[in-house]
């Protein structure tokens, strides 16, 4: 196969992504965080801008893991365009595995990305971030009807150099639809890191969208 072949089967995964369009107008939710015996509450906020506001919750440790948790969750519902982000890479078929699942190989890439597809989703995601490198598995997804969500994955951190196993996490996501839009309502993350196990879980509650600024 061509190396355009290979950047139109990527690009039919990419696209294949769900995500919020935009006009989506932000959304405000009560979130519960649990691990272990804590538990602690609070609300948050995503604006249309896509900026993330968290409050009261007053263990400043907790607030930040319930923004890096929505910032990530953004980052994937947030549409991008196929040619600013990769338009200037190269791409190329790998090997296909037992699963049926394809290696598009990927050159010009800042963070040295490679990808996995199956059908008309992204299955893997691998990549060197300085100090650490991941490999994303996903093992399940939600048809939306309006493309593909992640809803059980795990993620793989290495130190690049010795290729040793720093932290293993498993996700499980759940959606709903709120208005128009897919919204996370749970999430459960398990952590093994250097033998060590947690489990995090996130609900959000009285998901509401938020009213369109009048212009």
């Amino acid at each position: 196969m061509t190396e355009k072949s290979a950047k139109d089967l990527f690009r039919s995964a990419y696209e294949n992504r769900y995500t919020w369009d935009t006009e989506f107008p932000g959304f405000s939710a009560d979130i519960q965080l649990k691990q272990g015996n804590e538990v602690y509450t609070g609300k948050v906020r995503v604006n249309r801008d896509m900026t993330v506001e968290v409050s009261g919750v007053e263990d400043e440790q907790v607030k930040e893991s319930i923004y890096t948790q929505m910032r990530d969750v953004i980052t994937h519902r947030k549409r991008g365009n196929f040619e600013q982000a990769h338009g200037k890479n190269e791409f190329s078929l790998g090997e296909t595995d037992s699963t049926g699942a394809m290696e598009i190989l990927v050159k010009g890439d800042a963070m040295g990305s490679n990808y996995k597809i199956r059908g008309t989703e992204i299955c893997q995601v691998s990549r060197v971030m300085g100090r650490v490198a991941f490999t994303i598995d996903t093992h399940e997804s939600k048809n939306t009807g309006e493309g593909y969500i992640a809803s059980r994955y795990d993620a793989i951190f290495r130190n690049p150099q010795t290729g040793e196993v720093t932290n293993q996490l498993e996700f499980e996501d759940d959606y709903e639809k709120i208005g128009n839009y897919y919204i996370m309502t749970h999430q459960v993350v398990r952590s093994n890191e250097q033998g060590q196990q947690t489990t995090t879980e996130f609900k959000y509650s009285n998901v509401k969208l938020l009213e369109p600024a009048v212009v």
